[in-house]
């Protein structure tokens, strides 16, 4: 039958309350997770215990760990990538030195997207056609985007981080979490049960799908929020900000869920202080990105610090100039060396975010983040996140390489940049079709791309 039959729609309802939420969830978590963990040949469990005897351990011994794990990606890298091999032959760089003295890191060049998208297969360790792998692409808010690929033991060592991190806030398995995704307007209703329908019960997790955030889109928002009543929400600040707002303005405040975990931009001040007003609840902030995935958390709530995860890869500050333009101020990018991807692993990777990592007696801290931020774009007269029109051009427009949005011409200016087998009819076509007159479309190349500041910092968006 059709996911949207009424039988379907009042099972799921019957869900929503106690004590068959309870039970759904525990059947989920103890039974239907370990079965869909088979089917799918992961091994994520084994990697959330392990995470949690990890950071049981005292952090003197426990940095003594990062820092092997740190000399064993080096030494892997430097064996089995001929990028890298390339690299530490040229600098004569001994990955044993590093983990006596972190400092040592230094003599390595910063691994950018452009060093990626230019190497391409010079950064795998092994050929893909000769492992199971998971590709995944940047979101390309921080610079021009790239593919990443994951082995299969990076992928699950992802999904147990996510696990392992939304237990220390307090979400078990038997708990139901939402996540918040993009709605397409051609979207096929799903024939039911799916795979994806199976996926959600053994994660206890459900979505709430929008495309809009004006007055009629958030008041959808919330009246699902206050039926399925979800123990954690996630998505991106700016659309639980907006949310918020609109709480605040029509009903004063009210309450729908426990925590709201943020990622995917950066979480203001104003926006935290906002939310947990207007919607009562705990806001916990993550910073995760494609090419590594979730890196550091608010384990121990936002009063304790944003921690690195240091388990999963070593940070560092690389100083930035003071650039009025990009808000720079002097301050650090963030830098990253991942410890699980043996596929295609990561050195000294520049993120593109502003943050600075201050090591403390109970590990080490993220302050002063600067990141990824998603705008607001008015479609037709409706608001749309610009996430949202990211999600249409990769999964619904397809072919396109970067996009940007001027909104300083009227109506606003798409600027798109084509994948090489892509035409400007067929892709004009779609776009009529999704938002007929919205936009001016304008195919560039890269080069024609605007770029603020004097780091030349890519926005998808451009309002001065």
């Amino acid at each position: 039958m059709r996911a949207d039959h009424p039988l379907v729609r009042y099972g799921e309802s019957l869900f929503w309350h106690q004590p068959f939420r309870l039970l759904k969830g525990v059947a989920g978590a103890y039974i239907a997770y370990p079965i869909a963990e088979s089917r799918e040949k992961r091994n994520v469990r084994p990697k959330i215990a392990e995470l949690r005897q990890h950071y049981q351990i005292p952090f003197e011994a426990r940095r003594r760990i990062v820092l092997e794990r740190l000399t064993s990606i080096l030494q892997f890298a430097g064996e089995h990538v001929p990028y890298y091999r390339d690299v530490f032959r040229e600098k004569q760089f001994d990955p044993v030195k590093a983990g006596q003295d972190p400092r040592y890191l230094e003599e390595l060049p910063y691994l950018t997207k452009d060093v990626i998208r230019e190497q391409g297969a010079r950064l795998f360790s092994r050929p893909l056609e000769e492992t199971r792998h998971h590709a995944c692409k940047t979101g390309g808010s921080t610079g021009l985007a790239c593919t990443i690929f994951y082995d299969q033991d990076a992928a699950d060592y992802s999904s147990a981080v996510t696990f392992y991190a939304r237990r220390r806030a307090g979400k078990h398995g038997y708990r139901s979490e939402l996540h918040f995704a993009c709605r397409f307007p051609d979207e096929v209703v799903p024939q039911w049960p799916s795979r994806e329908d199976f996926k959600c019960f053994a994660m206890n997790r459900s979505n709430i799908f929008f495309d809009r955030i004006d007055d009629e889109g958030l008041e959808e928002m919330w009246r699902t929020l206050k039926r399925r009543r979800p123990y954690l929400a996630h998505g991106h600040p700016s659309t639980m900000y907006a949310l918020a707002c609109y709480i605040e303005r029509k009903y004063k405040s009210g309450k729908a869920f426990e925590i709201f975990e943020s990622s995917g931009e950066l979480l203001e001040p104003h926006q935290r202080e906002v939310i947990e007003r207007a919607l009562r609840c705990r806001v916990i902030n993550r910073y995760g990105l494609a090419e590594l995935g979730v890196m550091a958390y608010e384990l121990d709530g936002h009063e304790n610090g944003f921690q690195v995860l240091d388990s999963e890869g070593w940070a560092e500050n690389r100083p930035v100039a003071s650039d009025p333009g990009d808000g720079g101020d002097g301050r650090n990018e963030l830098v990253f060396t991942g410890f699980r991807n043996r596929l295609m692993p990561l050195i000294r990777y520049t993120t593109g975010d502003l943050a600075s990592v201050e090591e403390r007696g109970n590990g080490f801290f993220l302050t002063d983040v600067v990141g990824r931020i998603h705008d607001v774009v008015p479609i037709n007269g409706v608001a749309h996140p610009t996430h949202h029109i990211q999600d249409m051009l990769d999964h619904r427009v397809g072919g396109i390489q970067e996009f940007q949005i001027d909104l300083r011409t009227s109506p606003p200016t798409l600027r798109i940049v084509l994948e090489p087998w892509a035409n400007e009819e067929d892709t004009t076509r779609k776009l009529r079709n999704y938002w007929n007159d919205a936009f001016a479309i304008s195919y560039v190349g890269h080069g024609e791309l605007l770029r603020v500041g004097r780091r030349a910092k890519f926005r998808h968006v451009v309002t001065a």
